[in-house]
């Protein structure tokens, strides 16, 4: 049951970081670094969804993170946009 509970925390994370980065847009052409390190978190994501097996829970704890580190990443950039 565990591991259903944390699936589906990681789908949730994922769908509402997909989301902010759709409402972020364009603005992340003039913010070159974070761009880059929005699309090695995202490269990195992939990695670890298709890594096999769970790894005692430390594969999907690392896929929870860089979902946060991706929402982090794109809040940051809209931030950035207001300055």
């Amino acid at each position: 049951m565990k591991t259903r509970a944390r699936v589906a925390l990681a789908a949730g994370a994922l769908v509402a970081a997909s989301a902010l980065g759709y409402g972020i847009g364009l603005s992340q052409d003039n913010q070159p670094h974070m761009q880059n390190a929005l699309n090695d978190l995202k490269l990195a994501r992939g990695e670890l969804q298709s890594a096999l097996h769970n790894k005692a829970g430390h594969r999907v704890n690392a896929l929870n993170l860089t979902n946060q580190a991706i929402g982090e990443v794109q809040a940051g950039i809209a931030a950035g946009d207001s300055d």
